[in-house]
């Protein structure tokens, strides 16, 4: 494919639209749950008793967005209980969520922030 075909991405650019997926998935409650989500396909109400703090209706927004920013599906096992998974893409993002939680958890560990 020549480069003239491929959409240039840089999140430093107002304008660009990996920005506000970048701050979606940074954002407080996109990194807790996309770094939930990496350990599997979870209902509702798992996601919610595993990040402390979230209330229903931030989880289901923060669900919708990264749904919508196709980093996670919602698929029904049954219509009253969907099931959330992230995607392939959702899958790479959560690698790198995953491995900044653990860059602060090892940082607090060794007494920064403290």
């Amino acid at each position: 494919m020549p480069d003239s075909d491929v959409l240039p991405y840089d999140v430093f650019a107002k304008m660009c639209p990996s920005r506000q997926v970048f701050e979606h998935v940074t954002g407080k409650w996109g990194a807790l749950v996309l770094g939930r989500l990496d350990s599997g396909p979870q209902r509702f109400g798992e996601i919610r008793s595993q990040v402390e703090g979230i209330s229903d209706r931030m989880l289901t927004q923060t669900l919708r967005t990264l749904c919508d920013d196709g980093l996670a599906i919602r698929a029904a096992d049954s219509p009253a209980h969907p099931v959330y998974r992230l995607t392939e893409a959702g899958e790479n993002v959560a690698v790198a969520v995953r491995t900044l939680i653990t860059a602060v958890e090892d940082a607090m560990a060794s007494g920064v922030g403290t």
